[in-house]
């Protein structure tokens, strides 16, 4: 099949939080699976191994004429290209220290109309034209209007009339809604106002979720439950797509492999744990820890109410009353980010928060720790839990979205065990599911070795994800135009 993967971020070229992640993982395991993939992002900022193709379109949009360029970077079996425009080029991805950009539906609708010229006149890395029965994959608010601008302009041109589009839902929570006067800026007929019109506002990820041709929750459970309670306002209209609206979950790639992570001092598998001690070791050295062979916990998350960061800062004294240690890593609501400073000062020997973000750190904590602390009120996926398990690290999570399909509860009876599920989003059963992550490993060592080498061997592979979207992609190309 030919793909074109479009994202508003994509690691490594930009990054702001799990989409681009999976945008920088997902094409590379379609390409491995024999597609030919194109990915299309933004280019906020130099990338010094980017090429220029050449090419150059120019879009309409807000009453002006837009030139477009391409540049692209060829690797991994996918090739990468990146839409060059002014209105890219700031401080921040989204927005700056004032908030989001004023002309972000500009900006987005812009990379829409660049992904569709893109398939029309950007080659894939075999040099071959895309065929006109492309897979146009694209995911959140940000290319919600891709679909629409196919129905809109290029079908009644004779332009990719067999091309399809798959829209990826990774948060409900970020919908782009806009006023209604922006309408006009966006090249479309008046007819086109009904699939954007959201209560009288303009909403392009209502436009992307009934002009597509298939949706893609990031879990199974995130996909019933946006249709219900987390769908932001949208439920109603996730519901009346409810027969194309499926959910797979996130993948990790191979540079979380901590046989083989280059950021780690020591590497191990399952079957040879001795270099996670190691790497316990050399973190506390690094962090000024006193270097003890005790349980240590650990939080890697964005600082806001969604991740639940208040019940870890509840539990905090109880837990630190404990022979334990501490590390969590994060930047986000200043509140939060004052919570870690002072966990450091008032438990100097065993707490330390890390304010920002920082990548190899990251991999350290995560093949450092024993238990991983993830109680977010919603999570469509999460990608955390899934790294933990990979190290050995056992997560305490909340039974939400993502979390309660890829994490196993150790409860009665169970022999695959993976973490701990609690359930309600409340401190006292946070603090209890801590409390047995805690007793596990303090008092039933073959227990918690079983549910270690569970979790290690779960298949998280981007391969496994791969194959479910190549069938929704086969699926939606099967039917009639």
């Amino acid at each position: 099949m030919d793909i074109v993967w479009v994202a508003s971020e994509m690691a490594p070229f930009s990054k702001t939080g799990g989409l681009a992640d999976v945008a920088g993982a997902l094409p590379k395991a379609l390409a491995g699976r024999g597609h030919r993939v194109l990915a299309v992002s933004p280019m906020y900022k130099d990338v010094p191994e980017a090429v220029d193709t050449g090419i150059k379109v120019i879009v309409h949009l807000f009453g002006h004429d837009h030139l477009v360029r391409y540049f692209a970077v060829d690797r991994d079996g996918v090739r990468w290209v990146l839409v060059a425009h002014s209105s890219f080029r700031r401080e921040g991805i989204y927005g700056d220290s004032k908030g989001a950009y004023g002309d972000n539906l500009f900006r987005y609708a812009l990379l829409s109309r660049a992904a569709l010229e893109a398939a029309r006149f950007v080659p894939g890395l075999d040099g071959q034209w895309l065929g006109d029965d492309v897979v146009f994959h694209a995911n959140d608010w940000h290319t919600g209007l891709l679909p629409v601008y196919l129905h809109a302009l290029y079908r009644p041109a004779g332009v990719l009339r067999r091309a399809r589009v798959v829209l990826g839902l990774h948060n409900l929570g970020h919908q782009g809604t806009t006023h209604a006067e922006e309408f006009g800026g966006l090249d479309l007929a008046g007819r086109w106002w009904g699939h954007l019109d959201f209560h009288g506002y303009l909403n392009p990820l209502k436009a992307g979720v009934v002009t597509s041709d298939a949706l893609v929750a990031v879990s199974p459970t995130y996909a019933k439950q946006i249709m219900h309670d987390q769908g932001f306002g949208l439920e109603s209209v996730l519901r009346a797509r409810r027969t194309d609206l499926i959910g797979i979950p996130n993948g990790i790639g191979p540079e979380w492999d901590p046989a083989n992570d280059t950021h780690l001092p020591a590497h191990f598998d399952v079957d040879h744990l001795e270099g996670k001690k190691a790497c316990k070791a050399a973190l506390q050295r690094e962090l000024g820890l006193p270097v003890r062979d005790v349980p240590m916990f650990s939080m890697i998350s964005r600082l806001d109410y969604q991740k639940g960061v208040d019940l870890v800062q509840s539990i905090t004294p109880w837990l630190l009353s404990n022979d334990v240690q501490l590390v969590m890593l994060g930047s986000g609501s200043k509140e939060y980010e004052a919570f870690f400073r002072r966990a450091e000062q008032r438990w100097p020997r065993q707490a330390r928060g890390w304010v920002g973000f920082n990548e190899a750190l990251a991999h350290r904590i995560e093949a450092a720790a024993d238990v991983f602390l993830m109680p977010s009120r919603f999570e469509p996926c999460g990608l955390n839990q899934l790294y933990s398990m990979r190290y050995g690290t056992l997560p305490v999570v909340h039974g939400t979205g993502g979390l309660v399909d890829t994490v196993t509860n150790a409860s009665p009876g169970r022999d695959d065990a993976t973490g701990w599920v609690f359930r309600p989003h409340e401190v006292d059963a946070f603090q209890q599911a801590v409390g047995w992550a805690l007793l596990t490993l303090t008092r039933y060592p073959a227990a918690w070795a079983k549910m270690q080498r569970n979790a290690m061997l779960r298949d998280s592979s981007w391969d496994r994800s791969a194959a479910l979207y190549e069938a929704v992609y086969g699926n939606v190309l099967a039917r009639p135009v």
